[in-house]
């Protein structure tokens, strides 16, 4: 698997897709939105000769076509992310549409593997850890759609010859994160010298540093099975509270925190943690940041 496609490209984890691709010495063409702007995610590697950027936006897929051959498509991109914009209905079903305009421009391109990027949302409410088996209840629209374009992604994958496998991404940190995640948040608050508001944070957390979720995506598009789907997470769980507390204690162990200020936003789920047995087994994939490890490469140098 030497040349790939990626969508979504300047989002975080995106952004370290195509950084690892490239450190791998592979060649990648970059999916990015016109007049992107999170097109500063990629300035590291911009001039970089094995990258190409196309422009393009998700309802423009179905026209979408590359200058080469490529041998994997990774599609991350999605609309409507924002938890505002979640129970969106008709946004989310566009996702599912897009989904498959992204396989077949996948197979114009000469690409024999197509991953989809689907989301720990897809199984709604559970206290197991979750495997390709657990049974799935999403609650939300966006965990809906993100179910239903992985399913079809199989489906027309199989009529196309593609090995189509799809994952679904726990909980990832890194650099390039929102401010309005809980680390994101965090780290400006309490760098500010403020006392963050919280849940009770009672929840049970898998968090994955974005450097170890692009060498899993990479790794089960080079060896998944076809028709699989691989959560992807480190395959421990902590209290969020315990995160929340070596947040702090690594940036000014003498702030105070809120906890129980805020109240759980809708379709909060309680658990997460990946079985992570398969993921390993066909990929042979280990996280290797550990989280403390994770939140210093993120504080400014």
């Amino acid at each position: 698997m030497n040349n790939i496609i990626v969508t979504g490209a300047t989002s975080m984890i995106g952004a370290s897709v195509i950084a690892e691709a490239l450190a791998q010495g592979k060649y990648v063409a970059a999916v990015i939105r016109k007049n992107s702007l999170q097109i500063g995610n990629l300035s590291a590697f911009c001039e970089h000769p094995n990258l190409k950027i196309y422009e393009s936006e998700i309802k423009d897929y179905q026209n979408l076509t590359f200058d080469k051959s490529y041998d994997a498509f990774l599609h991350l991109a999605w609309q409507s992310t924002n938890v505002s914009l979640r129970d969106d209905a008709y946004p989310q079903i566009d996702n599912i549409s897009f989904t498959i305009d992204a396989l077949h421009a996948a197979h114009r391109a000469g690409c024999n593997v197509f991953l989809s990027a689907g989301s720990q949302a897809e199984y709604g409410p559970t206290s197991e850890k979750l495997c390709a088996a657990t049974p799935c209840n999403p609650e939300s629209g966006y965990g809906i759609a993100k179910y239903a374009a992985g399913k079809m992604a199989h489906l027309e994958g199989t009529k196309l010859g593609m090995r189509a496998c799809h994952t679904r991404i726990l909980s990832t940190y890194g650099v390039g994160m929102s401010e309005k995640t809980i680390i994101g948040y965090l780290i400006k608050a309490l760098s500010e010298g403020q006392r963050p508001s919280l849940t009770k944070c009672e929840q049970m957390w898998d968090y994955m540093y974005v450097s170890d979720t692009a060498r899993a995506l990479l790794k089960v598009a080079e060896s998944g099975v076809h028709g699989k789907v691989y959560p992807i997470g480190s395959g421990i769980a902590k209290p969020l509270r315990e995160y929340v507390e070596t947040i702090r204690d690594i940036i000014n162990p003498e702030l105070e925190l809120g906890f129980g200020e805020v109240e759980y936003y809708p379709h909060q789920p309680m658990h997460l943690c990946a079985d992570i047995n398969e993921l390993k087994k066909d990929t042979g994939f280990e996280a290797i940041v550990g989280f403390e490890e994770g939140i210093r490469m993120m504080l400014p140098h």
